[in-house]
């Protein structure tokens, strides 16, 4: 079976929740991992370093290289790829992990926060991709991995949350484009997204607390799906909007209550399934 041993995956957001845990699940691979995120100092209300993140993929069997990282600047993430490159080889993977909530209305969302929603979620997509396609196309199976939502123009994804969905939803388009632009050198694009809420940080902290987070999944469960999508034949393997739970079905996956943070609980739907 395919296995990402030796292999190279730029991750960004990865000092905590669904980054950190594909992170993890890759390392027990023995690959590399270039934490790309801005963390370098401890959080009351948000768990976890580039530096701690690093010390735990290490444990788990991979090699890591913190990088301070603030997705929103150009430089800081042309100069992250580029020390990757330099002390791993090259890049093999990149998942755009990375994301900015505000599940608020057209009239009780901030222009600030429109504009880092849309800084942090489309923009850095597009130039964190940017930046690591030319070291993509030397690598033996490439994959851009984007956490982001199935492309589905309904209005009641739109209605509640406008910005956000406007964000998430320009990750989803450029799965769509550059899976299609990118298909003949053979570098695969694709989407995930989890059909429940994922049990991190930005949940406990914005949507509802500790009882939402006990009606929630681990971010383990898109760490074992993103597993199954990066190990595939990226040229037979792209542009797809794949599921969590669907990916992992399709695997042979029967038992999903490990996966749960509270068994028994009623799972809470994510927003766009």
């Amino acid at each position: 079976m395919a296995d990402l041993k030796g292999k190279t995956l730029f991750i960004t957001g990865a000092s905590r929740g669904i980054g950190k845990a594909i992170a993890l699940r890759a390392a027990r691979d023995g690959a590399n991992i270039a934490i790309a995120a801005k963390t370098t100092e401890p959080h009351p209300r948000l768990p976890g370093t580039i530096y701690t993140a690093a010390e735990e993929i290490e444990q788990a069997g991979g090699k890591a290289l913190p990088c301070a990282v603030d997705v929103r600047h150009e430089d800081e993430v042309r100069a992250a790829v580029e020390r990757t490159v330099e002390v791993f080889g090259g890049i093999d993977i990149l998942v755009n992990n990375a994301s900015a909530i505000s599940l608020t209305g057209t009239l009780q969302t901030p222009m600030k926060r429109f504009d880092l929603m849309h800084q942090v979620n489309v923009r850095a997509t597009f130039l964190c991709s940017q930046a690591c396609i030319p070291h993509l196309e030397k690598a033996a199976n490439p994959h851009i991995l984007v956490i982001a939502p199935p492309l589905r123009m309904e209005p009641r994804w739109f209605a509640p949350h406008l910005a956000y969905t406007m964000s998430k939803y320009g990750m989803s388009m450029c799965v769509l484009g550059m899976a299609e632009e990118l298909r003949p050198q053979r570098i695969a694009v694709n989407a995930l997204w989890p059909r429940t809420i994922i049990a991190t940080a930005a949940v406990r902290n914005l949507l509802g607390g500790e009882e939402t987070i006990r009606r929630s999944r681990k971010p383990e469960i898109m760490a074992d799906a993103a597993w199954q999508v990066l190990t595939r034949p990226s040229a037979e393997c792209t542009g797809n909007f794949f599921i969590d739970e669907e990916v992992l079905r399709a695997a042979g996956f029967t038992d999903f209550s490990p996966y749960a943070v509270e068994p028994g609980q009623e799972l809470i739907p994510d927003l766009f399934v």
